[in-house]
């Protein structure tokens, strides 16, 4: 499996957010809480060390619980100040003021020491397609959308979004690319719908999330397609077809002469993931 990387874009993207860091005082850093590593781009420390960072874990009511509890304190432990968010429902987001001015703390007290009135902290937000950016920057402007106009030092045409009287953000989010150095990232992050399907085969996409569900979440699945048994484990493809085969049996994905119908049987599996169907899921651990 290969799956194209265009350093090119990469270069643009990093050369974009760059500048634009110059205008603002914390990053927010949004990734799937599903697969949140998978979901990073491993030149975010890189570009945005300079700057306080917030780590988003969106998507968090799709995931386990004790999974994104586990993988906040992985973030911890980095150093990284977590928070995890429900950007379409708007779970989580109100806080992202008040997380701001934690990791603000020292800045805007030295600014009320000296006499100063803080002004508004001014964030941005990085991440790979597909995440959830759109969403996030929609549900903090709310109905109401305060552009605040040009600021001193800010490229002509961009504008900062007002939420609340205490955050502004900027209103053209940092895109980064996913890079595939683990083959392993591709299949979760097509799993989770971030990366189109026509780039893997979808039948091997179903049998990387099989394989994940069968042994962290087994008697859900079971549960869900009425299969009478499930093994503990599936130790290679030949094992995740057969229970793909028994899901397109129990569930009607069967074609003429009685055979199933693996691209809908498939199709069925990953839309009952991604759609929350299975019940709140992660594909991959903090030691993974």
């Amino acid at each position: 499996m290969t799956i194209q990387w265009f350093p090119g874009h990469m270069t643009r993207a990093k050369r974009q957010i760059e500048e634009k860091l110059k205008l603002i005082d914390v990053v927010f850093e949004l990734l799937d809480a599903r697969i949140p590593q998978s979901s990073r781009n491993p030149m975010v420390d890189e570009i945005t060390s300079s700057k306080p960072r917030l780590v988003l874990l969106n998507k968090a009511d799709l995931a386990d619980p004790d999974k994104t509890a586990e993988w906040a304190r992985y973030f911890r432990s980095k150093g990284l100040a977590t928070h995890a968010i429900d950007a379409n429902a708007g779970t989580g987001v109100k806080d992202l003021v008040n997380k701001a001015k934690e990791l603000l703390e020292e800045k805007i007290q030295k600014q009320i020491s000296k006499g100063m009135k803080p002004r508004p902290m001014r964030a941005l937000i990085v991440g790979i397609p597909n995440v959830g950016k759109s969403t996030l920057i929609n549900r903090l402007a709310g109905k109401s959308i305060a552009l605040t106009g040009d600021r001193p030092g800010v490229t002509k045409g961009q504008q900062w979004i007002r939420f609340g009287g205490d955050l502004e953000l900027l209103d053209t989010p940092g895109i980064l690319w996913p890079k595939f150095d683990d083959p392993i990232a591709g299949f979760r992050l097509a799993a989770t719908g971030a990366i189109k399907e026509d780039v893997l085969h979808i039948d091997e996409v179903a049998c990387f999330v099989l394989k994940v569900l069968v042994e962290n979440y087994g008697p859900v699945l079971k549960e869900r397609y009425g299969l009478d048994e499930l093994p503990k484990e599936l130790p290679d493809m030949q094992a995740a077809v057969d229970v793909l085969e028994s899901i397109g049996r129990r569930r009607g994905c069967i074609v003429s002469g009685g055979h199933v119908d693996y691209d809908k049987a498939s199709t069925l599996l990953l839309r009952d993931l991604r759609s929350g169907k299975l019940g709140r899921m992660t594909l991959e651990s903090p030691e993974a």
